[in-house]
C-alpha cells in the first residue's frame, strides 16, 4: 500500500467520510452472505482509501488480504477492448468494417425470426455486423444466461461458455455458426461480442490473445497478478467463490430463484474458469484474474488518458473517444435481463453516465466503467479524477455493495 497518502484531504477527499465504508461493507459480511469485499479509491492519482473486510477463503479463515487475487469475470472486458483498440490506433482497421472482412465465417450468419409464436425461421441479414457493434453489444449475439430469445438456448445446448478446453477461435468458430438473436444494430443486447473481439485481436496481430494482453497491456503498466491462469506459487492467494450457481451453466430465472431460497454455497467454478491451463484458455469477455492494485494501474491508466508513469498505451483524443455514449437515442435506455441502465449509454467496450439524475447515484457525466458476474466492479470520474474498485466473489448476487460504496464515495469529496 505504499502508493496509500497520509491525508486524503491533501486531494479533497475528507477521511472521516471515508471512515463510513468500512463497516457498510463489514455488514455484507456480517448480514447479507459475502464472504469478504475488497474496496479502492483514488483520486487525483492517489489513494486515499484500500480496505478489505471479511475473508479470502471463510471455512479457513483466510483474511481477505491487498493482494488477494480474483476471478475478475466481466471486467476483462474493458482491457480486451483497450487492447484492441491499440491495433485501431495503428491502423489496422476501421470501426465500420464488417467483422466477415477479419472472420469469413461470419459472412453466411443469419438471424433467427420468430413471425409468429412458435415459428421461428431463420433470415438474412439487412447488414453486416461491424466491428463497433461488437464493442458496443449489438451485433445481435446473446449469452446462453439470458432467456429471452430461443438463440440463447441453442448457446447452451452448444456449451459455449461452459467449455474451457476450446480455444477461443474454436469457440467462436462455433459462436459463429449460431443464428443471431437480433438484426445488427437494432437492439443493445449483453452477450459474447467481446470473446469475438478477443479473437479478432489474435487474428490481426497474429499473437495468442494472452500473449498480446501481456505485451500491450500488463508489462507495460506493471500489472504483474494478471492474466488467464495464476502460476502455482501465487494460488495460496486466489479467493474462493461462493454465492449462487456458476453464472456458465445456469440462468438468469435460475439464479434469481436460487437467491430468494437464500443459497450461498461454496462454488467450485475450476471446471468453467480453470485457473491452471495449458495455455489453451483465454477468453475475451472473461477469464481473466487480478488484484485491486493492479486494476487500479490499468483504471488509472484510462484517467490519465491512456499514459501511467511515463508509459503510453493509448493517445488521449482514442481514451476520449472509447467513452463517449456510442449507441443512438432510440437504442437507450439499455438492459441487461429486463433491467434498465437508466441515465447510461454505451461506449466502446463500457457503460458511459450521460444524465446524472436518471441514474439515482451521485457521479459525474462523462462517468465510465463495468462490472463482472462474481461482484467486481469499477468506475472511473474523469471530472472529478476519482477511481473506484470493488472486488468480491460472489456469483450473480441480487445485492448490490457496489450502489452502497459508490454513494460512500462520493459523500466523501470536499471539492
Amino acid at each position: 500500500m505504499s502508493h496509500l497518502i497520509e491525508s486524503p484531504e491533501a486531494v479533497g477527499v475528507s477521511s472521516e467520510r471515508l471512515a463510513r465504508i468500512r463497516p457498510v461493507m463489514q455488514s455484507y459480511v456480517d448480514h447479507r452472505g459475502f464472504a469478504g469485499i475488497s474496496t479502492l479509491l483514488a483520486r487525483r492519482g492517489r489513494i486515499v482509501h484500500w480496505e478489505q473486510v471479511g475473508w479470502q477463503d471463510r471455512e479457513s479463515a483466510t483474511p481477505l488480504a491487498p493482494d488477494t487475487i480474483f476471478r475478475i469475470y466481466s471486467l476483462t472486458k474493458p482491457i480486451v477492448c483497450a487492447a484492441f483498440m491499440t491495433l485501431y490506433e495503428e491502423g489496422r482497421f476501421q470501426l465500420y468494417e464488417a467483422v466477415s472482412k477479419f472472420l469469413p465465417a461470419f459472412k453466411k450468419v443469419r438471424v433467427l425470426a420468430e413471425t409468429t409464436p412458435g415459428d421461428r425461421r431463420e433470415a438474412d441479414l439487412v447488414r453486416p455486423i461491424l466491428l463497433r457493434d461488437l464493442l458496443t453489444h449489438t451485433a445481435g449475439l446473446t449469452y446462453s444466461c439470458f432467456e429471452e430469445s430461443p438463440v440463447s438456448e441453442l448457446y447452451r445446448q452448444a456449451r459455449l461458455q461452459c467449455d474451457a478446453g476450446r480455444t477461443l477461435g474454436e469457440m467462436v468458430s462455433e459462436l459463429a455458426r449460431m443464428p443471431l438473436a437480433y438484426q445488427p444494430g437494432t437492439r443493445w443486447h449483453y452477450s459474447m461480442s467481446i470473446d469475438v473481439i478477443g479473437h479478432l485481436i489474435e487474428v490481426i496481430s497474429g499473437r495468442p490473445l494472452q500473449d498480446f494482453l501481456k505485451e500491450r497491456i500488463f508489462a507495460p503498466l506493471g500489472m504483474t497478478d494478471t492474466g488467464f491462469s495464476v502460476p502455482p506459487e501465487q494460488r495460496d492467494r486466489l479467493a474462493t467463490m461462493y454465492g449462487h450457481p456458476d453464472i456458465a451453466v445456469t440462468t438468469w430465472r435460475q439464479a434469481l430463484k436460487a437467491w430468494k431460497q437464500g443459497c450461498n454455497e461454496r462454488i467450485d467454478v475450476e471446471e468453467t474458469y480453470p485457473s491452471t491451463h495449458g495455455g489453451a484458455f483465454a477468453r475475451g469477455g472473461h477469464g481473466l484474474f487480478s488484484t485491486v492494485k493492479d486494476y487500479w494501474r490499468f483504471a488509472q491508466m484510462l484517467l490519465n488518458g491512456g499514459e501511467l508513469e511515463g508509459v503510453r498505451i493509448l493517445g488521449p483524443k482514442t481514451v476520449a473517444f472509447m467513452h463517449l455514449s456510442h449507441l443512438p437515442p432510440a437504442l437507450l435506455p439499455f438492459e441487461i435481463a429486463g433491467i434498465p441502465m437508466h441515465g447510461y449509454g454505451f461506449g466502446l467496450g463500457s457503460r458511459v453516465l450521460l444524465n446524472v439524475a436518471e441514474s439515482s447515484l451521485p457521479g459525474s457525466v462523462g462517468e465510465f466503467g463495468w462490472s463482472g458476474a462474481a461482484k467486481t466492479h469499477f468506475w472511473v470520474d474523469p471530472r472529478e479524477e476519482l477511481i473506484g474498485i470493488l472486488m468480491a466473489q460472489f456469483m450473480f448476487g441480487f445485492r448490490l455493495p457496489e450502489k452502497d460504496f459508490h454513494v460512500l464515495a462520493y459523500q466523501a469529496l470536499l471539492d
